[in-house]
């Protein structure tokens, strides 16, 4: 798949699917940059494979989508905004929920190659917000650029991310007893999902950030759902990978069989404030092995107790380190993040 996934479009790149249609493991991912790496050795043209095009794939992909719900499942009446990213979308997911029968609004739906996730879509949700209210909408839907990702949009416009729609899932499978073992997060997942999961003996585990650490948890262990605050879900009993347009359909069916408005399901959860810093930091630097930061983290530790927590990620991606404070007292994260994150840039000019 060629996509910049949540990015813009001068980060577009391949991403690449095993043939059971789940992303490949790191080893294998390793393997094939170091072959790109390599001279290019080519064949004659004749020993060459064909390339085969499937002239209904769109229209069985929609079946696909649509078979992930109840045939029950009708959305007459229903109105949805789609905001489809300019991206990979952009043509079948409209499609999805007016074959179900929604009245469907869609933004974001005329990519030109350059505009892909361009203030819009899953990570830039205010426009999809502000369509809903607009429209008097029911939900909004929004997606990212290659369609993995999913935030939705309540009929007041509020925005319901990742965390909530694994909570509302998790509770809607609870419910008809079609949820197998525990739900996976990862380590930025918000403090309110876990104790909302605690609280209907749903049990909740923590992966490192990614998708595909949230997988490996779930294989290992033969459960079947889990996700990331960005939006980024796994339905296991659904299908093989993140996919926001099955995500959105499995929502929409916990908002029909319990007869509520997303609001109503999101309010189940009680989202705790956090506040993120990003420090500019060597990828040098020693992090876990700084006494001083390492006595700066339990002060703070101690000042929230059980009702919140500190997390301290050097980037995968970029030089920083990502400092996230969670509790209860939005004024008294916002302090206490800064305060970590003061501490962090102290220690660095004292290395």
């Amino acid at each position: 798949m060629i996509s910049a996934s949540h990015n813009p479009f001068y980060d577009n790149g391949i991403k690449l699917f095993s043939s059971e249609g789940t992303k490949l493991p790191d080893e294998i991912e390793f393997a094939i940059e170091d072959e790109l790496d390599k001279p290019m050795v080519t064949v004659d043209s004749r020993h060459l494979g064909k390339a085969k095009r499937i002239v209904d794939a769109a229209g069985r992909y929609i079946e696909f989508c649509k078979s992930t719900v109840p045939a029950k499942i009708e959305l007459s009446g229903v109105k949805i905004v789609v905001d489809c990213a300019h991206g990979a979308t952009y043509h079948i997911a409209p499609n999805v929920f007016k074959e179900l029968g929604a009245t469907v609004i869609a933004i974001g739906d005329e990519p030109n190659g350059l505009n892909i996730n361009l203030d819009c879509g899953s990570t830039k949700p205010k426009g999809l917000q502000a369509a809903v209210v607009e429209h008097q909408a029911d939900i909004g839907i929004a997606l990212d650029g290659d369609g993995d990702r999913l935030i939705m949009v309540d009929h007041k416009g509020e925005e319901v991310d990742g965390d909530e729609l694994l909570f509302i899932i998790a509770e809607s499978r609870r419910k008809t007893d079609a949820l197998v073992g525990s739900v996976v997060g990862t380590v930025m997942s918000n403090l309110g999902l876990e104790h909302a999961l605690k609280e209907r003996s749903i049990g909740f585990q923590r992966a490192l950030v990614g998708d595909r650490y949230v997988m490996e948890v779930l294989k290992n262990e033969g459960w079947v759902l889990g996700g990331e605050s960005s939006g980024h879900i796994l339905c296991l009993d659904r299908t093989t990978t993140g996919d926001g347009i099955v995500s959105a359909l499995q929502v929409i069916s916990a908002m029909f069989e319990s007869d509520s408005s997303l609001h109503e399901l999101k309010s189940g959860m009680k989202k705790y404030p956090q506040h993120l810093v990003n420090v500019p930091a060597d990828k040098s630097f020693d992090l876990a092995g700084n006494d001083v930061i390492n006595q700066a983290i339990r002060g703070v530790e101690a000042e929230l107790g059980d009702s919140g927590r500190v997390l301290l990620r050097p980037s995968g991606t970029e030089p920083v380190v990502r400092v996230m404070v969670e509790g209860v007292e939005t004024e008294q994260v916002t302090r206490l993040a800064n305060q970590l994150a003061e501490v962090i840039v102290e220690a660095q000019k004292n290395k």
